[in-house]
């Protein structure tokens, strides 16, 4: 399996990993599926460290590339064509720009999305693959 970490299932990985379901802990774990984290994510845990929303027991966003890299999940960029062209998501219910990026890398990339958020279900007409139970 091919999948995208949505934020909080990578920081639970690293910091609460009781909090995932256990296929989800499998999958992660297990070599023969490509894990992936998207810059977006880490940009995401940035911002949040910064305000003060998040707390990683002192790490730095910066730590969180080593300790990505050291759970063998590959890091992608966000590409300018996906930037531009998240528009044609159709769910226009859900605003939050993180989110929405990560759903349309998964979807334009081919990737299963792990996220425990419910909201993600209504981008399956879109294509959306998710994985959470």
């Amino acid at each position: 399996m091919r999948c995208l970490l949505d934020t909080h299932a990578f920081l639970w990985a690293l910091s609460s990993p009781a909090k995932l379901p256990r296929r989800v802990a499998q999958i992660i774990q297990e070599p023969e599926h490509e894990v992936f984290l998207s810059a977006v994510s880490i940009w995401e845990a940035a911002i949040k460290l910064r305000s003060g929303r998040l707390a990683l027991d002192g790490r730095k966003a910066t730590d969180l590339l080593n300790e990505a890299d050291d759970m063998n999940v590959r890091l992608i960029s966000l590409e300018p064509a996906e930037a531009a062209s998240h528009v044609a998501l159709t769910e226009d219910t859900h605003f939050d720009p993180f989110d929405r990026m990560l759903i349309w890398q998964a979807i334009s990339r081919d990737l299963v999305l792990v996220s425990g958020d419910a909201e993600f279900k209504k981008f399956a007409a879109d294509g959306l693959k998710l994985l959470w139970n």
